[in-house]
């Protein structure tokens, strides 16, 4: 006989809270990105600085300051999320502040990483800061995942206009801050990335699970290179231009 196990009381806690800060998003006519379907910005903001770090002990103040949120609003949101199950509180000495930190153990918490990664914790703003500065560069970017000591590792494939190497550097350094993140970036060419076989490591992290791609090609209007042809193309396209003469 199949026995019947009651629901995790945590889960079902924080199933409930995602619910209620969406449909308070809807109330006040946040604007909605795929995350804001789950989680509110004062989730995500919290969620953003805790997944960066998830095995350090954050107080309250520190995490109103790393999000630039009213102590009251971090105050409230923490007492949501512990709550729920997906922070925990910390035992820490009685002369200091109380802690919390990612609580692994919470039944959705890869799921909550891998949205937080997807979204508002890397591909949002990476791919945000790529269109507005590179524009005209970038051809197609990808998130090849995030390794264990939760550096992001990206991928950037330019156009026929090679981004400015200062520029980009200076750029992923800016929007690191911002993360909390370490961001480890590949930049190559889109004759590179054709070119790409099975025993290039770029190409294996490319065909793994934990790769997402953040730019597509029908997403951006930079120039693609002009194709070089090989001299028997070449031979070719003259022999043809000249018997049509």
């Amino acid at each position: 006989m199949a026995s019947l196990t009651s629901p995790d009381l945590g889960a079902l806690q924080g199933a409930n809270f995602i619910i209620r800060a969406f449909q308070k998003n809807q109330q006040i006519g946040t604007p909605v990105s795929a995350a804001d379907f789950l989680l509110s910005p004062a989730v995500q903001q919290l969620l953003r600085v805790v997944y960066a770090d998830p095995d350090h002990a954050f107080s309250a103040s520190e995490l109103a300051q790393r999000t630039k949120q009213a102590p009251d609003v971090v105050d409230q949101t923490l007492q949501h999320l512990v709550t729920s199950g997906i922070l925990a509180r910390q035992k820490v000495p009685a002369d200091q502040p109380e802690a919390v930190k990612a609580d692994r153990s919470f039944i959705f918490y890869r799921e909550l990483r891998s949205i937080a990664l997807k979204s508002f914790a890397a591909a949002e703003p990476i791919r945000a800061m790529l269109r507005a500065k590179f524009k005209d560069s970038i051809v197609r970017a990808f998130i090849l995942g995030e390794d264990e000591g939760n550096v992001i590792e990206v991928l950037i494939v330019h156009g026929a206009v090679v981004p400015d190497q200062a520029a980009m550097t200076a750029a992923c350094q800016k929007l690191s801050k911002t993360l909390h993140r370490h961001l480890q970036v590949h930049v190559i060419s889109m004759a590179r990335f054709n070119g790409l076989t099975d025993r290039d490591a770029l190409a294996a992290k490319l065909g793994a699970a934990s790769t997402f791609e953040i730019i597509a090609p029908k997403d951006t209007k930079a120039q693609l290179p002009v194709e070089r042809l090989g001299l028997l193309q070449s031979a070719k396209k003259k022999l043809a231009a000249l018997s049509r003469s």
